[in-house]
């Protein structure tokens, strides 16, 4: 007996327009995520006024005057994703992102997740916690 095939998802025109601002490690990284969970990408590459204003509203620890984001190069250093349906719970991002991880080491991409920066897997709630943040390491200048 033979199971269904499971039908693969594929990116929005928003979500593909959002990876194609990233490093094409990342692009080939969120290709292959999603040829096995759906996904969506919330944000590849930012300007550094909506850097400012993620610092701002305290959603970013990084200024983008004194301190860049990898979101601020170009192409984009870091992506943000989420499952579909976007549903913003710790372990749904922690879950991707170990997922994602997982996928990145088969390829031979290093990446630092926002859920887990120092990878210790305490996901200590005192650390500040982007769970829908993943970046390349390894891949940057100095100056990030």
């Amino acid at each position: 007996m033979s199971s269904p095939e499971r039908q693969m998802s594929e990116f929005s025109k928003a979500s593909r327009g959002r990876l194609d601002t990233c490093h094409p490690d990342l692009i080939r990284l969120m290709e292959e995520v999603i040829r096995h969970v759906d996904i969506t990408i919330l944000c590849g590459a930012r300007s550094v006024e909506e850097q400012k204003e993620l610092y701002r509203q305290g959603k970013s620890k990084l200024d983008g005057v004194n301190k860049m984001s990898k979101h601020n190069h170009v192409p984009s250093l870091a992506v943000d994703f989420s499952p579909w349906k976007v549903r913003w719970e710790r372990e749904r991002f922690i879950a991707a992102a170990y997922f994602a991880k997982g996928i990145a080491s088969q390829m031979g991409i290093k990446v630092r997740l926002g859920c887990d920066w120092n990878a210790d897997l305490s996901f200590d709630k005192s650390e500040f916690f982007d769970g829908p943040h993943i970046e390349l390491v390894g891949v940057e200048d100095d100056d990030t």
